[in-house]
Formats: C-alpha cells, sequence, structure tokens
C-alpha cells in the first residue's frame, strides 16, 4: 500500500518513516509536516492509507478529514487518548494509535487495513461462493454480516444507501441499487421501480401498478411492469 505522513512533530515522523521502511506490504510516498501540504499532494496522487496526527497548528487532523475529498484509508496518530470514539465514526479510519508508538501495535494497525482491504470491496458488498451460491456478505460497522439470498424480500434504495428487507432482519448499507442488482441472481430478483428490487417469489399479490410482499406495498414502474409479467407463472 503507498502511504503517506501528515505530523507537525519531526521526530513523530521519523519514527513512523522507519516502521514503513520496515514494512513490506507499505511504501511510503511522502512525509508532511502539516495538511494543507498534504492535501497539495493528494490533489495529484493517489495514496492507500494516510498516518494522521490530530494535534496540529491551524489545521487538525479532523479539519483534513472534513475536508478532503474521497479520503484513503486512515490511521489516527495521536497523545490523546479522548478522540478515540469520535475518531470511529468515520467508515476510512481504521486504527486509532497513541504516542509513544510501539513497532508491535503499528504493525497491527497496518494488518487490521491489509485485512479489512482483502475482505471488503470498495462498493461495501461482497459475494462469497459456496457450495449453493446463495451467500451474500455486507459490511455494516466493519463486520462482514452473512445474509442467506433467497431470505431477502426487497432491496430499497435510500441516498447513499440501500435498506435490505430479509424475512427476519433488516441491514442498511452504504452501497447503491445498482451494485447490489449485479451480484443477485437473476432468477429470483428483479427491479421493478427505480428505488426497488424484489424477490419476485415473494409476491404476495399484485394490482394495478403494485406488489404486496409482506406487509410492503412496493411500486411498479411502467417500464419494468412487463418484465415482471413474464417472469411470474401466470395460469
Amino acid at each position: 500500500m503507498k502511504c503517506i505522513i501528515i505530523d507537525d512533530e519531526q521526530m513523530a515522523r521519523v519514527i513512523i518513516e522507519d516502521m514503513i521502511l520496515n514494512t513490506p506490504e507499505l511504501s511510503l510516498a511522502g512525509s508532511f509536516a502539516n495538511a494543507i501540504e498534504a492535501m497539495k499532494f493528494l490533489n495529484q496522487n493517489e495514496v492507500d492509507l494516510v498516518f494522521l496526527d490530530i494535534h496540529m497548528p491551524a489545521f487538525t487532523g479532523f479539519d483534513f478529514i472534513q475536508t478532503i475529498k474521497n479520503p484513503p484509508k486512515i490511521i489516527l496518530i495521536t497523545s490523546d487518548k479522548d478522540f478515540a470514539l469520535t475518531a470511529f465514526e468515520y467508515d476510512f479510519i481504521m486504527d486509532y494509535l497513541v504516542k509513544p508508538l510501539s513497532v508491535e501495535r503499528f504493525n497491527k494497525a497496518v494488518q487490521r487495513t491489509l485485512s479489512f482491504n482483502n475482505m471488503v470491496l470498495s462498493n461495501k458488498i461482497e459475494p462469497f461462493e459456496d457450495e449453493t451460491n446463495k451467500i451474500l456478505y455486507v459490511n455494516i460497522d466493519r463486520r462482514l454480516i452473512k445474509i442467506d439470498i433467497p431470505s431477502i424480500n426487497i432491496i430499497e434504495a435510500k441516498g447513499d444507501y440501500i435498506l435490505i428487507k430479509t424475512e427476519k432482519k433488516n441491514y442498511t448499507v452504504h452501497s447503491t441499487l445498482k451494485k447490489i442488482e449485479d451480484k443477485l441472481p437473476e432468477s429470483i430478483f428483479l427491479k421493478v421501480h427505480r428505488s426497488y428490487v424484489i424477490n419476485f417469489l415473494k409476491i404476495i399479490d399484485i394490482e394495478d401498478n403494485s406488489v404486496l410482499i409482506e406487509k410492503n406495498v412496493i411500486p411498479i414502474s411502467r417500464s419494468n411492469r412487463a418484465e415482471l409479467m413474464k417472469r411470474l407463472n401466470l395460469l
């Protein structure tokens, strides 16, 4: 992973640089004494990971986080433990290291980041093949939650998120309807509206331009109605 350091303390930067150089999975692309210079670099270069100090004069680590667009993964480094809960409100923050750093703790943070990258695709949804190909894993609060695909009733788009409604539980996932639609079997799932994908085997009733699944009334767009009627086993 290509990484950079942002820390106003020169000694701290030297220590982190040495740890990075001794970590085969990491390559150091830059080391910066302030966040402004780092942001200029990121405008021209892509990196995978940022080691970021919170307490810096004029422009803090959290100022950096709130300003940068499409942030890479971040490992926070600070002498203050009080920001831990605030830090983990952000999905892209992988870990929180407290100074003085130890090699063991540094390596653990890096391995956690590598493991996260390996497990979770950028779209937050990853299918895991099993013998029946009926399992989907979704990332929620850094946990991979297993969902049996046949148990899914409805998927609803809600802005930058989707709501997956299953027989027993609902899950809110940071993704788009298109991304999850591509990972579901066409044999039982169909997009019936710009905001809904349904498991048409779960349809109880169809009336005019809507379907009933459990207690949910789902609209059917005119353009998708014909395809739905083709899929149904009509008498």
